[in-house]
């Protein structure tokens, strides 16, 4: 808690004058006791009714004021605690945007939702109760006990004696019941994990009729969370009895030692039902210190879980030397991005996802990378603009290793489409803006033209100003993702890396994708990781990813020659064209015959590698015959050796 209490800096005087009024409130209430005892003992004992009229006003004053103080003190006690919630939720925001993807991965989002709510409102809930009752209440208790010292010390031992046990019960039960409170909301974090997923992976769950077993793994974390509710509930609940038992014992005593007092004509009998008055005020102080310590109990343990997440490292420290600038993109014979034996392995595994990575790519240049699901691709991409800090070796993005970039240049460089679309809630304008805020509608509607989404905006009645519910949900998975392609085009970034954005796109669409982003800027250099061998056929070069490793480099036509797993995954999509011989890894068949291979190495025009056009189209039938022919596709008018 103590490292979260620079967040009441700004409420200083708020947080004075909270418990300040409330001590005056007190104040008025010890005072009460004392009013009654002279309005029995010089009132109503001998008769004089002016004289009780005359004190009763005074009880109807002190009322009064004990209500504005009450009042001014509560209002004092929500601006604080509101205040302080308020800078904690956006610092702890804060903190959590600066977290790198590892840093992300290993906290759990599921927990970080918790602890930036659920935390933050108990710590809020605490903070303000604590201003209002924290004094208060053994105020009260110890005022109390020095009220009855003023009337006879002999009863007033009974509230020494009782003052010290019920501080015992009070700090035991404490004691016990904070670690529970921890354990109360990880288990929190827990059911809020399943009930996340389950929302998210509806369809899925619909899909396999998991509902019924869905349902009981959300009970049994439920019930989990339950059971620690109940139990720590119950402890927590022995306080009330406690406190009754050892009040009300003490008042057997009180009462007892004050009647006798009374027959002995050392008290009246004003100043025995003052001392009771005292004893009740405590029975009722104490109950709602109970409820408090019960609040701050949590409140606590929530400081302690948002303390935790300040305490994670974001992970990255980027480089603040804005004046320096790489040359890459003004010096052609620099590479756009090269990898210098680079490997990289998540915190929560052991293994390494990528090793030994080392290749370079020139500026303009489309790449392509290829692989089967989980053999690294995306991995890959991620460590281009820096999304995760590789174990070791270099990545180096226009000639200049991307440790030493301050972020924003280094993220100015990248048009990024992720394998999942995720939209903002807001209209589409408001999306594509997050590319480039400064861009005009003919921009905007320049991207959405080559990102193939002109249809989907135009068929909206609100067209630019259509707008997008919460992650895109009133969108199809097609048009979300036409969407973040034109969102990353508005950048018109020097470096494009598209990792299997076109997943939930037709072939025709995806070929036309293609073909319109191979149109664009002719410097800008682009990476497409994709499960489709025609997504990525007439790339200028082409990564093999097998188990984490590049096993594969080189054009279409190298790779059918010299990689299996290139040969295997390009028959299984296009297994007509599979010879009855498989090559024996030289690109000779085991009959001496060659694989059939479409246009040989060279440079195309970049509409035709983006396309991924077939190399009949774009190649005559005498290659076989070893001549240069011109390219049948006539765009670029580069000659092709073959």
């Amino acid at each position: 808690m103590k490292k979260l209490m620079r967040y009441i800096k700004g409420y200083e005087v708020q947080s004075i004058l909270a418990p300040l009024f409330k001590l005056f409130e007190a104040l008025m209430d010890l005072l009460v006791p004392i009013v009654v005892a002279r309005i029995i003992d010089n009132g109503i004992a001998v008769g004089n009714s002016a004289y009780v009229w005359k004190y009763f006003g005074l009880l109807i004053l002190l009322a009064a004021l004990g209500l504005a103080f009450s009042i001014t003190a509560q209002w004092f006690a929500a601006n604080a605690s509101v205040g302080f919630a308020t800078a904690l939720r956006k610092d702890l925001f804060s903190h959590i945007q600066s977290f790198s993807y590892s840093a992300l991965d290993k906290a759990g989002t599921d927990t970080l939702i918790t602890r930036l709510t659920s935390d933050v409102n108990l710590v809020q809930n605490g903070v303000n109760m604590s201003l209002r009752l924290l004094l208060r209440s053994p105020f009260i208790v110890v005022g109390a006990m020095i009220m009855s010292f003023t009337i006879d010390v002999r009863c007033a031992l009974v509230f020494a004696v009782a003052i010290p046990l019920l501080s015992l019960v009070v700090a035991g039960i404490m004691y016990v019941t904070i670690p529970f409170f921890k354990k109360v909301q990880a288990a929190l974090d827990e059911v809020l994990g399943i009930t996340r997923e389950n929302l998210t992976g509806a369809r899925v769950i619909r899909a396999f009729c998991k509902e019924e077993d869905e349902i009981a793994a959300f009970d049994e974390k439920n019930a989990q969370l339950t059971r620690l509710n109940e139990f720590v509930g119950r402890i927590s609940a022995l306080m009330n009895p406690l406190t009754f038992l050892l009040v009300n014992v003490a008042t057997i005593f009180l009462i007892k030692q004050g009647a006798v007092q009374v027959n002995l004509g050392v008290l009246k009998q004003g100043d025995v039902v003052a001392m009771y008055n005292y004893m009740a005020q405590m029975i009722v102080e104490l109950i709602k210190f109970a409820a408090l310590v019960v609040i701050i109990n949590k409140g606590l343990a929530g400081a302690n879980r948002v303390a935790d997440v300040f305490d994670i490292v974001p992970g990255m420290e980027y480089s603040e030397d804005n004046e320096l600038t790489s040359t890459g993109y003004k010096e052609n014979s620099i590479p756009a991005v090269e990898f210098n034996n680079v490997s990289f392995a998540y915190s929560s595994s052991g293994e390494e996802a990528v090793s030994n990575l080392d290749f370079e790519v020139k500026r303009g240049q489309t790449v392509g990378i290829i692989g089967a699901t989980g053999s690294g691709k995306s991995t890959l991409v991620n460590l281009i603009p820096r999304f995760y800090d590789a174990t070791s070796g270099e990545v180096i993005v226009d000639g200049r290793n991307v440790k030493d970039y301050p972020k924003k240049e280094l993220l100015d460089k990248f048009g990024i489409v992720p394998q999942k679309a995720v939209l903002f809630e807001g209209t589409i304008r408001d999306n594509l803006l997050w590319g480039n805020e400064n861009a005009t509608d003919k921009e905007l509607w320049k991207a959405i033209e080559t990102a193939q989404a002109t249809e989907v905006v135009k068929n909206k009645k609100e067209g630019l100003d259509y707008y997008v519910e919460q992650n895109g949900r009133n969108l199809s998975g097609g048009q979300k993702q036409r969407l973040t392609i034109a969102r990353a085009l508005i950048k018109n970034p020097n470096i494009l890396i598209l990792d299997d954005s076109a997943s939930a796109l037709d072939f025709a669409t995806d070929a036309k994708l293609r073909e319109a982003v191979g149109k664009l800027d002719k410097d800008m250099t682009v990476f497409i990781v994709s499960q489709r061998t025609s997504s990525i056929r007439q790339a200028d070069n082409i990564l093999v990813m097998d188990d984490g490793r590049i096993v594969g480099q080189g054009t279409h036509d190298e790779l059918m020659k010299s990689c299996s797993v290139y040969q295997e995954i390009y028959y299984s999509q296009f297994p007509e064209e599979k010879p009855d011989k498989m090559s024996d890894g030289s690109g000779n068949n085991s009959d001496g015959g060659n694989i059939p291979s479409g246009k040989a190495a060279g440079k195309v025009n970049r509409a035709d590698i983006i396309s991924g056009k077939k190399d009949s189209d774009l190649q005559s039938d005498k290659d076989s015959m070893g001549n240069n022919i011109e390219d049948n596709a006539a765009i670029s008018g580069k000659e092709v050796t073959v």
